[in-house]
């Protein structure tokens, strides 16, 4: 009886199926490695995979910062979108690291949040090894060393590092690309372009303490009446010597009926 080769089976294997029911067991087909971290699908006719388009919602917020002769002042609303749908009005866009140190969130609200706290922790860590407390531009810098890692694989943050060391007032961008950027007036997010006709109007380093408080909350309510990506309350915080303060939070209905009412 002639004899038809078979796959060799090895040592405590399991015989293959034998669908024929010749006593044959067929070779199994050779499979394409599909590639990790992308999602496929197969267009009818083509033959071939094509990878799907990601779904990228558009973010919007609007934060500012500015250093002036009394510290830091830091703005921003509190509305969260996922693109045109609105998902929250009360989103808390500035994270405490120490009482001395604020930082801003923009992009995605998960990533924002998570890095950020995680730099919190990081923080901590170092005053606990070194008996100081750590300084603005080191704390950006930390941030940007995390995310840089990360940089093309999807993260979406930009925030800005205010505070105050032994150096004065300090302010910094940090994003996920992992740029670190030192400035005294930044504004990020999808109402930045209106906060900055405002800021550029009004600002000067030695404004008063009044002045400066009132500059950001004016820019950041007309970001809100132009941009509909950003609304909700202007949560103000001043960051001073002594650490920052949370100055006020202020709905944009009221802040718009006041400034009509003033006729400006």
């Amino acid at each position: 009886r002639p004899r038809v080769q078979t796959r060799p089976q090895g040592p405590g294997t399991r015989p293959s199926p034998d669908p024929t029911g010749t006593g044959t067991r067929p070779w199994p087909r050779a499979q394409t490695p599909r590639p990790r971290g992308m999602s496929f699908q197969m267009v009818h006719g083509a033959g071939q995979a094509v990878a799907d388009p990601r779904i990228e919602f558009l973010h919007g917020t609007t934060t500012l910062a500015f250093k002036f002769q009394h510290g830091v002042i830091v703005a921003v609303d509190s509305r969260a979108t996922a693109g045109s749908y609105i998902a929250s009005q009360t989103v808390k866009k500035v994270i405490e690291i120490n009482p001395y140190l604020l930082s801003t969130m923009t992009g995605g609200a998960a990533d924002c949040s998570f890095w950020e706290r995680l730099l919190t922790w990081q923080c901590r860590i170092y005053e606990l090894r070194n008996k100081e407390r750590i300084s603005v531009a080191a704390a950006s810098k930390l941030l940007a060393n995390m995310v840089y890692q990360y940089k093309g694989m999807g993260l979406s943050m930009g925030t800005m590092i205010s505070g105050w060391d032994k150096r004065g007032p300090g302010l910094y961008y940090v994003d996920s690309e992992g740029n670190h950027v030192s400035g005294s007036v930044f504004s990020v997010g999808s109402g930045s372009m209106y906060a900055y006709g405002v800021l550029d109007r009004g600002y000067r380093y030695d404004l008063e303490t009044e002045e400066a408080q009132e500059l950001a909350r004016r820019s950041v309510y007309q970001a809100t009446y132009r941009d509909a990506y950003s609304g909700g309350v202007v949560n103000l915080y001043h960051v001073g010597e002594d650490g920052w303060k949370r100055v006020s939070q202020d709905d944009v209905a009221d802040l718009h009926q006041k400034y009509k009412d003033e006729g400006n």
